[in-house]
């Protein structure tokens, strides 16, 4: 890596991804709700079904709670993705961006009164700072899932199969596998 920003900001990610605390057997929604017990305050896991026009993760923060809406039509690794780039937004200590997102939030999350919203993060340009950085994180911490799977000789997840076996009713996080 010739390039000494983008060194840098490996390295930043890596030290971030490094030290987070793993469940085991790792299942997303069990690291998702570590860490909010880590950081004190809830994070909540919203499924959505059917909006492929909107982002396929957001991160909306309020004065209670942290909220995480994921696509759940889509396959289970991908699923598992959105939820650690979604986290990784709160593990590197990122802010609000535009309108756009608080419009998406509005749509997606009609339940939370606007005024509320702190912070809202979507998952849609990745050429920003804020979503690189979150997509690297979350990629890091599923490289030390994968490879601490296969030194015990296991599938890196228990979702692997349902992605590739035709028919496999898709898996919600947090569900016995």
């Amino acid at each position: 890596m010739a390039d000494p920003a983008a060194r840098r900001l490996w390295q930043h990610c890596r030290r971030i991804a490094d030290a987070v605390a793993l469940p085991d057997p790792f299942d997303a929604a069990v690291f998702v709700a570590g860490l909010g017990a880590a950081r004190g305050r809830p994070v909540e896991l919203l499924p959505l079904r059917g909006r492929h026009d909107l982002p396929c993760g957001l991160l909306v923060t309020t004065e209670r709670a942290d909220y995480i809406a994921y696509s759940a039509d889509t396959a289970p690794l991908h699923r598992q993705h959105i939820l650690l780039h979604e986290a990784a937004h709160l593990l590197c200590g990122h802010r609000a961006a535009g309108g756009a997102d608080l419009a998406a939030a509005s749509t997606l999350l009609p339940h939370l009164d606007p005024t509320l919203v702190r912070r809202v993060l979507g998952r849609t340009v990745y050429t920003d700072p804020q979503e690189r950085e979150a997509e690297l994180v979350a990629s890091l911490i599923l490289t030390r899932v994968t490879r601490r799977a296969r030194r015990r000789g296991q599938t890196p997840t228990g979702e692997l199969r349902s992605i590739f076996e035709p028919g496999s009713p898709p898996e919600t996080p947090g569900a016995p596998a």
